[in-house]
């Protein structure tokens, strides 16, 4: 039986791509990004802290991270690495506790830049426009923590 063909006019789910120059080597942008402690120094999109940070760097393994917002708001996010190169790549699965049925993807690519580091971030497959839109501005004040952890 020949495949299905692409339904004309199937809606594309949403996505967004964040880039940022890092003043860090890959390997501190790299562990940044999967070392607890680490994570619990920047993640989040203002200075509300995180109270859980938890991770199992392989493909397969699962991570789990809860932070409180400023607004005094919990926020559950986890999901399972799909893709782990160290230092270059990381790739994971991402849903909220509070819609785990609204599954998306992270994929995080970090190159060396002359002594530092350019960090791709591309999250995809959102639910709509208006969840796209929200981690736009959870990910940009995310993205401003490290780079101040970093720097």
């Amino acid at each position: 039986m020949p495949a299905e063909p692409a339904r004309a006019g199937a809606a594309v789910k949403p996505s967004l791509t964040l880039k940022r120059r890092l003043n860090a080597a890959p390997e501190k942008v790299y562990a940044a990004w999967t070392d607890p402690a680490k994570i619990a120094k920047w993640f989040g999109p203002d200075a509300g802290p995180v109270t859980r940070s938890e991770t199992d760097i392989r493909a397969g393994g699962r991570y789990s991270i809860v932070f409180h917002t400023d607004d005094g708001e919990e926020h559950n996010v986890s999901g399972v690495y799909r893709e782990v190169i160290p230092n270059e790549k990381l790739q994971f699965t991402w849903a909220w506790r509070s819609t785990p049925e609204r599954e998306s993807l992270v994929t995080v690519l970090i190159k060396p830049d002359n002594g530092g580091s350019i960090l791709t971030l591309i999250h995809e497959q959102f639910f709509d426009d208006a969840a796209r839109d929200r981690h736009r501005h959870g990910w940009t004040g995310s993205l401003d923590k490290l780079e101040t952890y970093l720097a």
